[in-house]
């Protein structure tokens, strides 16, 4: 009797060890990685720098990591640093950035210490000349000497997805200079147009419904979201009036039945809109 007393409590620790060891979220995974197969990020647009307020979330100075304290700057005006940034993926996709937003790891995005969120930076490549210009919506990198972490698609842009990290110069964008001397350099994607929820006749194009949201600021959002990793795609926001409140239904498309329809379907899922599913 004694045995099996001790063979329960013997039991219990190790439960209890495996509970206090296990993690959820983005820190169930120890190293992160990218897609399990290629994707092809070529044709994604850089982000366009345009003038928003701060972020509630992630301006708080100074904060502390691991023991050590970040100030955040009060302006990104003439930030230029060299240095060596990594980038991260799949560990962090669809987990919350500093800031409070989604982390897409197919938008050009980046992480950084110490610019206020957000902020618009170019990031050149010193190895291959290439350059991206990304908006950094989060915090970090905070081990390895490393000056920025960018996304899986501007660092795949960059051609360092490889090596892990790339030599690289970071320079702050003013949203206000570039929109008034860089007209045409970089193209906006369109802003989703709310259009009529009409379904038209009975030979219309087929779209994937991602999902629908009861604000319509979710769903510009869910469209932004959506455009950077699905070039070549239209995005519509579309109402529907119910009795009590109004949903606004976010779509991808023309779709066309074939195999690019599942490759579709698994690009939007990894984003994290669960089921989308064909409408009119």
């Amino acid at each position: 009797m004694k045995r099996v007393f001790l063979n329960l409590i013997a039991l219990t620790i190790l439960v209890i060890i495996g509970g206090c060891s296990s993690s959820s979220g983005r820190y169930a995974v120890e190293q992160d990685y990218g897609p399990s197969s290629k994707v092809d990020v070529s044709n994604v647009p850089d982000a366009v720098p345009r003038v928003e307020p701060k972020s509630r979330g992630g301006n708080k100075s100074p904060y502390t990591v691991l023991g050590k304290s970040y100030h955040v700057m009060s302006s990104s005006a003439g930030y230029k640093e060299r240095g060596v940034a990594s980038w991260y993926g799949k560990k962090f996709h669809g987990h919350k950035t500093s800031n409070g937003e989604t982390y897409n790891m197919y938008a050009m995005s980046a992480a950084h210490k110490s610019l206020p969120l957000p902020s618009y930076v170019q990031v050149t490549n010193l190895k291959n000349g290439r350059k991206v210009i990304v908006r950094v919506n989060d915090r970090g990198p905070f081990h390895g000497g490393r000056i920025i972490d960018l996304s899986y698609a501007a660092a795949s842009k960059l051609d360092m997805l490889g090596q892990g990290t790339a030599k690289i110069e970071v320079e702050a964008i003013d949203p206000k200079r570039w929109s008034g001397s860089s007209a045409g350099v970089v193209r906006a994607l369109p802003a989703a147009v709310p259009v009529s929820a009409a379904s038209g006749s009975a030979s219309a194009p087929r779209f994937l419904q991602v999902g629908a949201f009861g604000l319509e600021t979710t769903a510009t959002e869910a469209v932004n979201q959506l455009q950077a990793m699905l070039p070549g795609y239209q995005l519509r926001v579309v109402p529907l009036k119910l009795k009590d409140r109004t949903l606004y239904r976010v779509q991808v498309g023309p779709v066309q039945l074939n195999a690019n329809l599942a490759e579709l379907v698994s690009r939007i899922e990894a984003a994290g809109y669960l089921r989308p599913h064909l409408v009119d």
